[in-house]
């Protein structure tokens, strides 16, 4: 197994937004802010190459939506999902499968385009699996109204249109085995109805894909949880749980979201888990 982190550029959100009650002088000190409050976010996928399989992990926001739609969300730099995986030696025809951790716009836009006239949508990866649940994917089609503008239709529709999709079989724990992909995924409900959290064994590490449980080291403090996050209670207690665990088995966080850690590990201390140590992933895997 090989795997490869896949930038596929940067986008800016609101602070406040992303940090809930917690106020500006204590946030800024990780995630520092422009003056129109907005603060730089990365769309950091994954690339797993597993024998005959090539998994990609998310998407980003993909290039489809209108000048204004990105406008509201600054997308900005070099960095694009084709770019990222001809670096890797791969085409988007290469991947077998695409594994969204959940259905909001900045992870899984990326998995539909354009055809060539642009007079209809087709998926991205022509030859894979999309895969969801099927908890989400209800959640995500007729969605409430606190996440109805980040469960985009055209982002949605296309995939079920395609035949492609694909339902990870759920369990009645949070913790469950898939073994077509070949890791476990942890299931969290606060920010979104089964969000699915990968974790791969990769040369003798956990690394855990932790999508929007953990956006960036930022947010390791228990009460850091996003405005987005629709049972941020739930969040608090799925954090604790999740957080503790990866202290106490060492766990890599691959970090989705922070421009400016793509690894970290966490540790106890007398305020809680906290951050230990942050990595680039080719530092510890050449």
């Amino acid at each position: 197994m090989t795997i490869y982190p896949i930038e596929t550029g940067n986008f800016k959100l609101d602070g406040g937004a992303m940090f809930g009650v917690v106020p500006k002088s204590l946030w800024q000190k990780t995630n520092p802010a422009d003056s129109n409050n907005l603060i730089t976010m990365s769309m950091r996928c994954m690339l797993i190459e597993d024998r005959n399989k090539l998994i990609l992990i998310d998407t980003g926001l993909g290039n489809k939506q209108s000048d204004k739609f990105f406008g509201h969300y600054h997308l900005f730099g070099d960095f694009t999902l084709d770019k990222s995986l001809a670096k890797c030696g791969f085409h988007r025809d290469d991947i077998t499968d695409v594994f969204l951790t959940h259905l909001h716009f900045d992870h899984c836009g990326g998995s539909i385009q354009f055809n060539k006239d642009k007079t209809n949508y087709e998926p991205a990866f022509k030859n894979a699996k999309f895969w969801t649940n099927k908890n989400h994917w209800q959640w995500a089609i007729k969605p409430n109204a606190r996440e109805k503008a980040s469960f985009l239709e055209e982002n949605i529709n296309p995939i079920q249109n395609s035949g492609q999709l694909n339902y990870i079989s759920l369990n009645n724990t949070n913790y469950i085995k898939n073994s077509e992909l070949g890791f476990a995924i942890f299931l969290a409900d606060g920010h979104t109805e089964k969000q699915m959290i990968p974790h791969i064994k990769y040369k003798g590490k956990t690394i855990v894909f932790m999508a929007d449980l953990l956006p960036t080291v930022g947010h390791i403090p228990l009460p850091y949880v996003m405005g987005y996050d629709t049972r941020p209670l739930l969040t608090l207690n799925e954090k604790k749980f999740f957080l503790d665990k990866a202290a106490n088995e060492e766990y890599l966080l691959f970090l989705e979201h922070d421009a400016y850690n793509e690894l970290c590990t966490v540790k106890h201390t007398e305020k809680g888990v906290r951050l230990n140590e942050t990595y680039k992933f080719n530092e510890i895997f050449n």
